[in-house]
């Protein structure tokens, strides 16, 4: 009788998912053993996203690679959960309303400068990855294709991110074209472009570092007028997550934009807790940073943001594979965070909260 062929993801599944969330299990994705330098594996044999790395590294060339490469996970690695098995999941509910829409999932697609650089489709690829997975994507103002041609590819809700820049006509100008596009939210966010800064050297290095120093009157100058959303990516603290509620806007994105490239600076993670407690709901809360599972999107949710967006592991699926690895990294971590509601018995994202993690010391 012939035998079946299984892919390692089938084979993987019939352990159960138990053994996919336990803690003992490393976040280092495993090496694909008898596969000569280079190889790419089928996608359909990819388990976790930390493995899309691995491809993306063996399709890139190692400069390329180097701008997507890394995380900090200490944070996480802290959390565990505290399952409860006798709670009715059938009917897992991943939605939520923001801005007045449906989500199909609390996971983003966030914005990522020159797609381009890792797919030739880049953020047209992207929009339609998004598009395909029920996903909200956030486009960057430093995309490789104009916003018309990306807006074209999509039919999910998309979202304009911009810098905080000298000319601000020019970024005022950025923002309506992006509204007059279609895009339901703008996420101003207060940080250097690092991508731009390592690229340069000497004098040119520290221009690109530099940006105009936030304040909460340039920022009221780039909204005014606005007729979406407004979001601050890159709150860090308690005091500036109030400061912004207190300016009348919209939404928080917790994020330590550049952090992987500053030495001893706090995860986005680590804060989260704190700056929940001060937005106390009053706002939606998001945040980025080094988002690699499902689980790690739930620990999220737990203590208090309403979504989560996802930058570098959807580069490497895009880089490896395409759209269709952008959009399986996607479905993969809604997959996963429907998998730690059932486990810890929260049908909905309603029912998550602190209750159901346990932070412990480092």
């Amino acid at each position: 009788m012939r035998r079946t062929a299984l892919t390692r993801r089938q084979a993987l599944a019939g352990f159960g998912s138990l053994a996919a969330a336990s803690p003992l299990m490393s976040d280092q994705p495993p090496k694909l053993l008898g596969e000569p330098p280079g190889r790419i594996a089928p996608r359909a044999d990819l388990v976790n996203v930390l493995e899309f790395e691995n491809m993306a590294e063996r399709k890139l060339a190692p400069a390329v690679y180097a701008a997507i490469a890394g995380s900090d996970r200490s944070f996480f690695e802290r959390i565990t959960f505290r399952p409860r098995m006798m709670v009715p999941t059938t009917h897992l509910d991943l939605s939520l309303q923001l801005f007045g829409d449906k989500m199909f999932a609390p996971v983003m697609a966030g914005p990522l400068a020159k797609l381009q650089t890792y797919h030739p489709d880049g953020e047209a690829g992207m929009a339609r990855a998004a598009s395909a997975a029920k996903a909200w994507m956030v486009v960057s103002s430093e995309a490789s294709l104009p916003l018309e041609k990306i807006a074209a590819e999509s039919s999910t809700i998309l979202w304009y991110q911009v810098f905080l820049e000298g000319d601000l006509s020019a970024v005022r100008a950025k923002m309506n074209q992006a509204v007059k596009s279609g895009c339901r939210a703008i996420c101003i966010t207060t940080g250097a472009s690092f991508r731009n800064a390592e690229a340069s050297s000497g004098p040119a290095k520290f221009a690109a570092i530099s940006r105009p120093a936030a304040n909460w009157d340039l920022i009221d100058q780039m909204r005014k007028g606005i007729n979406v959303p407004v979001l601050i990516k890159g709150v860090m603290t308690p005091e500036e997550a109030e400061a912004a509620v207190k300016r009348g806007i919209q939404g928080i994105v917790v994020s330590n934009y550049g952090g992987l490239l500053t030495p001893g600076m706090a995860s986005s993670m680590e804060m989260l807790p704190s700056i929940a407690e001060a937005v106390a709901g009053k706002v939606p809360l998001l945040i980025d940073g080094s988002f690699r599972r499902g689980s790690d999107i739930f620990k999220a949710l737990a203590y208090g943001a309403t979504a989560v967006m996802i930058g570098r592991p959807l580069a490497w699926g895009l880089a490896a594979y395409g759209p269709e690895g952008a959009q399986q990294v996607l479905e993969m971590l809604q997959t996963e965070v429907a998998r730690d509601m059932a486990h810890t018995g929260k049908p909905t994202l309603r029912d998550i909260d602190r209750t159901v993690v346990k932070l412990h010391e480092s």
